[in-house]
């Protein structure tokens, strides 16, 4: 097991009334295991760490186990892939949808790409999790749909072991059979908690419908007769399924969609605004910054500019 270097520059707001910045600091007492799919010079925490091509088969970039400690806290402004993190031991804190939410030992979270990611330790409590981070492909079929859960309940040690698993035969004979076998484990465990087979249709049909006409004034009673429940029944669906009140996964989804069309059209921010159902351009930069970490325009000029 490694000591990650620190290399970053000091925290600057990371909390959301600034402007984010990328950060990166572990501390002396932060410890982390990683396997990636290729041999990353670029970065020193990721220098040494053992290689298994395989991983990117399913496009995962990178997966590992950390065993964090306060000051640890990593912020990217714009991640370029999916983020699932499982939570087997302590509690952290996690920036989800421009706000913090604790991650206990038997939680998961799921992040978007092309969003805002971070994460901490709280000072005194040491938090064990293990995670897996991949790279968005044309060619691939999406991690996250309309359906996955921001955060909920998840057993993280079938995939704790898997990590393991992948880490020790990449750091042993390296076989590229057994390889497979965890690197399979590894990606179906993460789809388990990122596309849930749903307990009700009703809600699956809901936000299907809502993610074809997401310029729509939509309003809690409109999802609520829209999927013929009332507003308390579908908040709590909605908290137990996907993490998410009603109003906070529309909002997702419309971030998601704007995000899209930030990054593969030249439209207006006043007509990306009206497309995901914003009144103004004004209103709809506002809510993204919140919830991305960035203006609409910031991040375009990043897309472009690739990574």
């Amino acid at each position: 097991m490694s000591k990650p270097q620190d290399k970053s520059s000091p925290n600057n707001g990371s909390g959301g009334r600034k402007p984010l910045s990328d950060v990166r600091v572990f501390g002396d007492r932060t410890e982390a295991e990683v396997v990636q799919a290729y041999r990353e010079e670029g970065r020193p925490w990721l220098r040494d760490q053992p290689v298994c091509e395989l991983l990117a088969q399913h496009y995962i970039l990178h997966a590992g186990i950390m065993h964090g400690q306060f000051p640890l806290e990593i912020v990217r402004k714009d991640l370029s892939g999916t983020f699932m993190l499982a939570c087997f031991g302590g509690q952290g804190k996690v920036l989800s949808d421009g706000r913090w939410i604790t991650i206990k030992a038997g939680q998961a979270c799921l992040q978007p790409p092309f969003a805002a990611n971070a994460l901490k330790c709280v000072k005194g409590k040491p938090w064990d999790f293990c995670w897996v981070r991949y790279v968005e492909s044309r060619d691939s079929l999406p991690i996250v749909s309309e359906i996955s859960p921001v955060r909920g309940s998840y057993q993280a040690e079938p995939l704790h072991v898997a990590i393991q698993g992948l880490i020790a035969e990449s750091t042993g004979a390296a076989v590229p059979a057994s390889q497979h076998h965890w690197v399979e484990l590894i990606h179906h465990y993460v789809l388990r908690f990122a596309q849930p087979h749903q307990e009700d249709e009703r809600l699956f049909k809901l936000w299907h419908q809502v993610e074809k006409n997401l310029g729509a004034d939509w309003s809690l009673t409109d999802l609520s007769s829209t999927a013929f429940l009332s507003d308390e029944h579908l908040r709590r669906l909605c908290k137990k399924q996907l993490g998410r009140s009603p109003v906070q996964h529309l909002t997702f989804l419309r971030m998601q969609r704007a995000s899209e069309l930030l990054a593969t059209t030249g439209d207006k921010i006043d007509t990306i605004a009206d497309q995901v159902g914003y009144a103004s351009g004004a209103h709809f930069s506002n809510a993204f910054t919140k919830w991305v970490g960035i203006r609409p325009s910031e991040y375009r000029e990043g897309r472009a500019g690739g990574e």
